[in-house]
């Protein structure tokens, strides 16, 4: 009965968690989408902001009180004007995307949108997490080894 106990719990982590990418094989995932040099952004780039956004996690949310808005999947994309989750007050949903889609283990959706995001005007400037762990730093450690 309790091995039937830790195995369920053990099941239902993994469906909770989510995906959970390397390093190397989202580098090479994010190339593949054409996300190497969109906009003028590094691959580098890409990767140190999903590591710090996320831990290169589908599945990650992050509930802002202030703005009552909630930040979706391994990029981290917001519910105020990015997605459409059912219940942030005047959300745009300006990737017309439910913000469920930005947590499939295929992130083809979550791609799009970041696409979409950058491609606003503040770039990628836009994730807070960029602008204070990537912004003006060495980012080669994040495809290193990579074999892209």
């Amino acid at each position: 009965m309790k091995a039937l106990l830790i195995l369920g719990l053990l099941l239902l982590s993994v469906t909770i968690q989510g995906k959970v990418f390397k390093r190397c094989e989202l580098a090479r995932t994010l190339k593949k989408h054409g996300m190497d040099g969109f906009k003028g952004i590094s691959l580098a780039n890409w990767v140190c902001l999903v590591k710090w956004e996320s831990s290169y996690n589908t599945r990650d949310t992050h509930y802002n009180p202030g703005s009552r808005s909630t930040d979706y999947g391994i990029f981290q994309i917001n519910s105020r004007y990015w997605c459409n989750d059912g219940k942030t007050p005047r959300a745009v949903n300006a990737c017309h995307v439910s913000c469920n889609a930005l947590m499939k283990d295929d992130i083809t959706q979550a791609i799009a949108c970041a696409k979409k995001v950058v491609s606003d005007t503040q770039g990628i400037r836009a994730w807070v997490a960029w602008r204070n762990h990537c912004q003006n730093k060495d980012l080669t450690r994040y495809v290193k080894g990579c074999r892209l």
